[in-house]
């Protein structure tokens, strides 16, 4: 069989162009702050690269992959597809609460065989989809301040609603906050997002009275004065913050971590790796990774600018959103800023699930940036 029996010409001509638009310097930051998690993982186990080290840098080497042919795919594609993704997260949402596994007292999993997975994950991806499309051509005085508001609010409400009832806080509220952010970036009047916060704020503390499961409400108190139970709930915070301050401006050095190396830093594979990293690397390790980073924040948010296209904008910012918010919670739960919601450092925490979700998600804004000056319509079209 030739060659031109597989690939057309053109279309092998077409496929260079578009893998000549990815932003590889993107992909390269991307590249750098997952090998920084290798290496952390390969230190705190002991010099070894099981069981974390040697899965961390695999596993991304096919979310590259995944990137890469997700950033092949027409953003119309992705427009059309937007629903039914949206959909198929919240029936798997449905799932959870129906027949899902019950794991350290939560009931997150959904299992097929050997194979089990968070559905919580899709709808990460869904919610930005999907309210990225219903503001695709909506008018400016429409998406400012309008009835019509209800309908994202509830597209929002019932996902972040069924996780938190499983019960996963954290994953919740980022749902809730990545939804916020896009409706926002649509031109939400701030009279509304005033209100909203407002809002918020009175019912924060009827919720932690009288809606939070007892261990949630534990960790609201145990933020407030860690100190109070040592040994017990604030031990995990306590901990974190010793070995960021032990870290001092340059760490330790490389597998020197007494936190980590001797097991008292908790979670130090995923919810606390920062706290490992600044161990051994100190404040200047800290500041090289949060500025890596922040440059894979702005170079998503250029995509965003970009794009020709509403959906493209509201779809690469939403995603960017979603990232940012990972790296703001974990870096403030670590510090004793936050509560310990059990959020992962992207990338730099040990965990296939959120590697997987925040990588497609950034197939995402490749795609945007690849198919910038695509036009897309509220009608079907057809793809190129």
């Amino acid at each position: 069989m030739t060659v031109s029996a597989l690939t057309r010409p053109g279309e092998r001509d077409r496929l260079t162009v578009k893998l000549t638009e990815i932003d590889w310097l993107f992909v390269l930051v991307l590249c750098l702050i997952a090998g920084a998690g290798s290496l952390m993982l390969f230190s705190i186990a002991g010099s070894s690269w099981t069981p974390w080290a040697a899965a961390h840098a695999s596993r991304f080497g096919i979310c590259i992959v995944i990137l890469i042919a997700l950033a092949m795919v027409d953003l119309r594609m992705w427009f059309t597809l937007a629903y039914p993704i949206y959909g198929l997260g919240v029936l798997l949402l449905i799932a959870v609460e129906l027949v899902g596994d019950i794991r350290l007292g939560a009931q997150r999993w959904l299992s097929i065989g050997s194979f089990s997975f968070q559905p919580s994950e899709v709808i990460k991806i869904g919610i930005v989809l999907a309210l990225a499309r219903l503001y695709h051509g909506v008018s400016a005085e429409r998406a400012r301040l309008s009835w019509w508001l209800f309908i994202p609010a509830l597209m929002i409400a019932v996902p972040v609603l069924l996780v938190a009832h499983q019960p996963d806080l954290g994953t919740a509220l980022l749902i809730a906050m990545t939804g916020g952010a896009i409706v926002v970036l649509a031109g939400l009047s701030w009279k509304i997002i005033a209100t909203a916060v407002a809002g918020v704020l009175a019912v924060i503390p009827p919720y932690v009275i009288f809606g939070m499961h007892d261990y949630q409400r534990q960790r609201v108190l145990t933020f407030l004065d860690p100190e109070s139970d040592p040994s017990g709930s604030g031990y995990h915070i306590l901990q974190s913050m010793i070995a960021l301050g032990s870290g001092g401006l340059l760490g330790k050095g490389y597998g020197l971590g007494s936190q980590s190396q001797l097991n008292f830093l908790p979670e130090k594979q995923t919810d606390f790796i920062f706290a490992a990293l600044a161990e051994e690397f100190g404040f200047v390790g800290c500041a090289s990774l949060l500025i890596l980073y922040g440059a894979a924040i702005f170079m998503a948010l250029r995509t965003s600018y970009l794009s020709h296209s509403h959906f493209g904008r509201l779809a690469a910012a939403g995603v960017t959103a979603t990232f940012t918010l990972y790296v703001m919670i974990n870096g403030l739960m670590v510090m004793g800023l936050a509560p310990v919601v059990g959020v992962p450092m992207p990338m730099l925490s040990y965990g296939g699930t959120v590697m997987l979700t925040v990588m497609i998600g950034f197939g995402l804004v490749q795609s945007v940036r690849v198919h910038r000056y695509s036009e897309v319509t509220s009608g079907k079209g057809s793809f190129v």
